[in-house]
Order: C-alpha cells, then sequence, then structure tokens
C-alpha cells in the first residue's frame, strides 16, 4: 500500500476512533435523506453545538464528511470515497486471515488424523 494511501486510512480510522464522531458517522449512513444538518445532529448528543461542531471539522479533515452551506443550514454528508476505502482496507485483512485461519484448520487437521493411526 503506497504511505500517502496508508496515511490517508490512519486519518480515517483515527477520526472514527472517538464514539460521538462514530455516532455523527453512523446517524449520517442511516439518514434517509443523506445528509442531516449540525443542528440535528448536536441534539443527538449531551454536548455544546461547538463541541459537535469541532468533531465534524475532524471527521472533514478526514475525508470522511463533507459540509456545506444552505443558507442559514449546514448540512453534513458521508463521503463515501473515503468510508469505501477504508472499508475496502479491512475486507482484504479480513481475507487475509481468514485463507491463513484455513490453512491452519487444514495443518491441525491432518495433526489430529496423524495421531488416530
Amino acid at each position: 500500500m503506497p504511505i500517502v494511501a496508508a496515511r490517508h486510512l490512519d486519518t480515517v480510522f483515527s477520526a472514527l476512533g472517538d464514539p460521538v464522531r462514530l455516532a455523527i458517522v453512523e446517524n449520517l449512513s442511516t439518514s434517509t435523506s443523506g445528509h442531516a444538518m449540525v443542528n440535528d445532529l448536536a441534539a443527538l448528543f449531551p454536548i455544546s453545538l461547538q463541541a459537535v461542531s469541532k468533531h465534524i471539522k475532524v471527521l472533514e479533515a478526514a475525508g470522511v464528511v463533507s459540509q456545506g452551506r444552505d443558507g442559514r443550514h449546514r448540512p453534513v454528508s458521508l463521503v463515501q470515497s473515503s468510508i469505501s476505502t477504508a472499508s475496502d482496507w479491512l475486507d482484504d485483512r479480513t481475507r487475509q486471515l481468514e485463507a491463513r485461519y484455513a490453512r491452519l484448520d487444514h495443518v491441525l487437521a491432518n495433526i489430529h488424523e496423524g495421531t488416530r493411526s
């Protein structure tokens, strides 16, 4: 993996490492409109609007969300490409681990068969 891509993943996973930010992403991913207003997101948490705005800025800096401006409203949307990149990386690691476990299962089965002979 190129260093630039690894740094991007590090930034994405670091941003998602906070429970509030993870909850913001979860809320956006289940939103029927595909976005949410900052005030609506802030209403979900027992923290100030300013604190939620700071969390959104961290997610935005990581490329996980984008924030627009529609008059006085500030819609926040997920950036699908960043989520997909992180998901693809996790899927690759999962496939590698499953292949290793399958080989280990095969070795253990052969050992077990050898002890029964």
